[in-house]
């Protein structure tokens, strides 16, 4: 029985066919680096004649040894003619991002409410002072609603308040109310079938 290709070994450059990877699996298992080398740029010439406009006018055999290079998954070991791509070039490792190590205190206001409190404390008393201690303090509210739905204590906000301002925002719960938050209802669907008339 002739085999399946999805149970032979996965062709790399799919626009080479089969034959081609089969070539350079070939090449790379040769033992002899001579024989090898000639190998290899047979192959080179093959896949020259079938994609031409690779090399284009000025000859210049560049991509066909970077495709036989990955074609051989980078194993294959001979003194190419031009410096090739390598599995480091066409993978590079991302560079790793700046974590920040500093611990939040609130997990679920999260670290962007932690510096917004921090700004809006060092502003100078004022009607924008007040009216950005009030947005803050409802959209903790709002944040506390989502890990807590049964309900959230105001006056517990308002000290986390104090706590991140180091005191500088201290607002009393008995005189400060905030806004009380209800989950809307998703709209139902209409049912848009008319009812056949008898």
């Amino acid at each position: 029985m002739l085999p399946y290709n999805t149970d032979m070994e996965p062709v790399l450059l799919p626009e080479y066919g089969r034959h081609i990877q089969g070539l350079v699996d070939y090449c790379v298992s040769i033992p002899d680096r001579d024989e090898r080398t000639a190998c290899a740029y047979a192959i080179a010439d093959t896949m020259a004649g079938i994609f031409p406009e690779l090399i284009g006018e000025a000859n210049d055999y560049s991509k066909i040894w970077d495709q036989i290079n990955i074609m051989s998954r980078f194993e294959l070991d001979i003194d190419f003619p031009f410096e090739v791509i390598t599995a480091e070039k066409m993978h590079p490792k991302p560079e790793k991002l700046p974590y920040t190590s500093s611990a939040m205190r609130f997990r679920h206001y999260g670290k962007n409410i932690e510096k917004m409190i921090s700004t809006v404390a060092s502003i100078e008393e004022g009607e924008e002072r007040d009216v950005l201690i009030s947005m803050l303090a409802h959209h903790m509210k709002k944040l506390m609603l989502q890990h807590n739905r049964e309900g959230v204590d105001d006056a517990k906000i308002l000290r986390d308040l104090a706590i991140y301002s180091d005191g500088k925002i201290d607002l009393d719960p008995q005189t400060y109310l905030l806004h009380e938050f209800r989950e809307i209802a998703q709209p139902q669907p209409r049912n848009n079938k008319k009812k056949k008339r008898k």
